[in-house]
């Protein structure tokens, strides 16, 4: 019986690919993705050419990683994209790329915002770090950090630490890329610790409060230069804790909303650290918030500028625009649970206008104020001008601003009234006083707290 021939070996896969026409190559190649493409590369002569191709490898490296421009991780120019994956992949291929493309965009975009609206404080940003600066932070600090914090501070380093310079923190201080607020003698300005800080001043927190929070895996991300408000990311479950006056104790209030903490994800997980800070940098740039003179010095103001949070009425031509901040450091009252500081915009934008008659000028007299908790009146506020001043307005010119506080019960609130106005000074007035309303601006603990 004559003896069979052993059935032929089946051909390697890229044999098939081999025989494909350029143009279907390149299609899978480009669907296969990066990684596949530059193992296929080594299979045979055909494909290297064909994986060399740049218009892939720029397409990649935008789908990838929002590259435009073959540049490596400190945007040196580099000779081409494939040569950019590269190096990309080489600094950053321990974290999923889809989370590496987030970050990397999340930081371009907030230093496109402050270069354009706030200068001073991008000069305060520190380049990233690097794998062994965080791994040695790790080992200081006893416990890993949470994914997309190390690569927030891969990307950059935040901002200036703090020093024993005093003249040199007071020309930084109000330049925190959180910022903060200021009513009476309470200002705060939010700077996000560096690394460095970050260590010494978590260490420092457990040795003075072994008690309260003593294996928690706590680190203080951000903290005021002037009144104390120190945030804290647990880096157990990547929830961002704001401390309260009580922090000492162990009380804290959630910054983020719970349900969208997911530090589990295989390809995008996302911590209460950059939730919060892609939250903030939405707000400036939808202007929900923006920068304001403090004295002599610009600073980010967290007060709301734009509505449902902000609201705005007119009556006569005087404009009122009113809206507040949570503020959880706040001592306040301590027959009440929550603290607000609100802020008060007054304007003339065209004329001031009462009975068809036209007046250059009016000027605040009395005001008064009613707060609400949850639809009950628990304030009726009446007093002589504002922050003991009687601004005169006029068409043309800037806002008067005024902040000031209010303690509140908890659950939702608001704070509505009117102003009482003379056309004219008060002085020398030229009609009769008149009205002008402040709509509801509400009073609530917010879902994100900055």
């Amino acid at each position: 019986m004559a003896s069979q021939s052993p059935p032929e070996a089946a051909p390697p896969a890229s044999a098939g690919l081999e025989s494909m026409e350029g143009l279907v190559l390149d299609t899978i190649i480009s669907k296969a993705g990066a990684r596949p493409a530059a193992a296929l590369a080594c299979a045979s002569t055909r494909f290297r050419a064909a994986v060399a191709d740049e218009s892939l490898w720029r397409r990649f490296c935008a789908e990838d990683l929002g590259l435009d421009a073959p540049v490596d991780p400190d945007g040196q120019q580099l000779p081409s994209f494939q040569v950019a994956y590269k190096v990309w992949l080489e600094s950053f291929g321990m974290y999923p790329l889809p989370l590496v493309k987030r970050v990397k965009e999340f930081w371009s975009s907030m230093k496109i915002w402050l270069s354009e609206n706030f200068p001073d404080a991008a000069k305060t940003l520190c380049k990233g770090v690097t794998e062994a600066q965080l791994k040695s932070a790790e080992d200081d600090l006893g416990f890993k950090l949470p994914m997309p914090t190390k690569l927030l501070y891969r990307f950059c380093n935040a901002q200036l630490p703090f020093s024993e310079n005093h003249e040199v923190n007071k020309r930084i201080a109000t330049h925190g890329i959180i910022g903060g607020y200021a009513f009476y003698d309470h200002w705060v300005n939010v700077h996000l610790s560096p690394l460095e800080q970050i260590v010494e001043e978590t260490t420092e927190f457990y040795r003075e409060f072994p008690d309260v929070f003593s294996g928690r895996k706590l680190i203080i991300v951000a903290t005021s230069w002037f009144n104390p408000k120190t945030f804290l990311l647990n880096c157990s479950n990547g929830e961002l804790y704001v401390g309260t006056n009580n922090l000492p104790l162990g009380e804290m209030l959630p910054c983020v909303p719970k349900a969208l903490i997911k530090l589990t994800d295989n390809d995008l997980p996302q911590d209460g650290l950059l939730l919060w800070l892609e939250e903030h940098l939405r707000r400036l740039q939808n202007g929900m918030i923006k920068t304001r003179m403090l004295m002599k010095s610009r600073y980010i103001s967290l007060y709301p500028e734009a509505p449902p949070s902000c609201t705005s009425a007119v009556t006569n031509g005087v404009k009122v625009r009113g809206s507040a901040v949570f503020v959880p450091e706040h001592p306040g009252d301590p027959q009440r649970s929550c603290m607000y500081t609100y802020s008060i915009r007054l304007s003339v934008p065209e004329a001031c206008m009462l009975g068809g008659v036209y007046y250059s000028s009016c000027q605040l007299n009395s005001r008064h104020w009613t707060i609400r908790s949850r639809d009950r009146v628990v304030s009726d506020v009446r007093g002589e001008g504002v922050i003991g001043q009687y601004p005169v307005l006029s068409p043309g010119q800037d806002e008067f601003v005024y902040e000031s506080c209010t303690p509140l019960a908890k659950g939702p609130g608001s704070v509505e009234g009117s102003f009482s106005f003379v056309p004219g000074k008060l002085s020398r007035p030229e009609g009769k006083p008149f009205e002008v309303m402040v709509a509801p601006f509400p009073l609530e603990v917010p879902e994100y707290i900055f």
